[in-house]
């Protein structure tokens, strides 16, 4: 990790989003006390845990694949913090119930865990880690192992359950959806370090950095730089000066009907190159061509960007010439350094 600061507030739930290797999970384990920093701090309610073990530190983690053990039932699953914390019999028995209650798993508490679907194995998970009553509650990509189905509706239940028992709490994903839906707000890491940290709206329509947009669904990038009628795409502008950088979403391009400019929008031109049925109309890879070449003069696309993906409701035969208009309020511009 390098240089993180983050600060999550009391009953919020924060996201650390990313891709694989980039920090994230280390992070997480640092804050559990599985991973000791070489240097700063870490401080719950003002108190510094840095150095204490994971069992002093008022957290409870919830791991990928859930660690619950397969010959004990529910009920002594969810159970099992509270007898290495010493609770009496009677008192674990009470707060057990209280989680199956809290779960929607009544009844279910003398079964084998092995006889529980995998949602209902995330339930007891989440029992077992809310059981203890921790400060802070730590989940590292507690869903990835379920069927897309089961995973939007406990996605929900547990966004309802967080702000319902007002839990702070810390999570893990490399799912931009599971992270906008669930948090209140985003850190997005690359490379051990925070490139932005703010709610989901910001993160999502004001992209701090090109990395971020990217990761956001904004992976179209294209140079572009300022013409008579708005942006168009060119590696550096007439006198010289570098280009700006441009990011936007397949969904926010359109393809035209004929060539003719259209005002309000980067123009492109190209070829599809690649069809795909994704349900709600269709997906194109199109391989943009020299705009000098194969239209009004100007500087064409950048030489390192050769195409771009976009959406259309009609389908289009592959090796179609085709002309896209992206808006230029969809363009989200950063300079080239």
């Amino acid at each position: 990790m390098n240089r993180v600061n983050l600060e999550v507030k009391r009953g919020e739930l924060v996201a650390l989003l990313g891709s694989s290797g980039c920090g994230k999970t280390t992070l997480l384990r640092s804050i559990a006390g599985f991973v000791t920093p070489t240097s700063g701090s870490i401080r719950v309610d003002g108190r510094d845990i840095t150095g204490l073990p994971p069992e002093r530190r008022g957290t409870a983690m919830m791991f990928q694949s859930y660690a619950l053990w397969p010959h004990m039932s529910v009920a002594q699953n969810i159970g099992y913090g509270l007898r290495m914390r010493g609770w009496k019999k009677e008192a674990i028995a009470e707060r057990v119930e209280a989680m199956l209650s809290l779960l929607q798993l009544e009844g279910y508490g003398p079964r084998p865990v092995t006889s529980l679907s995998g949602g209902q194995r995330q339930r007891v998970a989440l029992g077992r880690s809310l059981a203890v009553d921790p400060d802070v509650l730590l989940l590292d990509e507690p869903m990835s192992n379920l069927d897309y189905k089961v995973r939007i509706e406990l996605r929900q239940e547990l966004r309802a359950l967080q702000q319902r028992i007002g839990i702070t709490a810390v999570y893990v994903t490399h799912d931009r959806e599971e992270a906008l839906t669930l948090a209140d707000r985003i850190a997005v890491l690359d490379a051990g370090r925070v490139e932005q940290y703010d709610t989901p709206e910001v993160i999502y329509h004001r992209p701090a950095s090109p990395f971020v947009a990217g990761f956001m669904g904004a992976d179209n990038a294209i140079m572009v730089t300022a013409g008579e009628r708005g942006w168009i795409a060119a590696a550096r502008d007439r006198n010289g000066a570098p280009a700006m950088r441009a990011h936007f979403r397949s969904d926010a391009a359109r393809v035209l009907a004929d060539e003719n400019a259209v005002d309000g929008a980067l123009v492109l031109r190209g070829t599809i190159a690649q069809t795909l049925y994704v349900g709600q109309g269709y997906r194109y890879r199109v391989r943009l061509v020299d705009n000098e070449k194969h239209g009004p003069a100007s500087d064409g696309p950048a030489p390192d960007l050769a195409e771009v993906w976009v959406h259309a409701p009609e389908r289009i035969d592959e090796g179609t010439a085709a002309t896209i208009a992206v808006p230029h309020d969809a363009l989200l511009l950063f300079p080239v350094t």
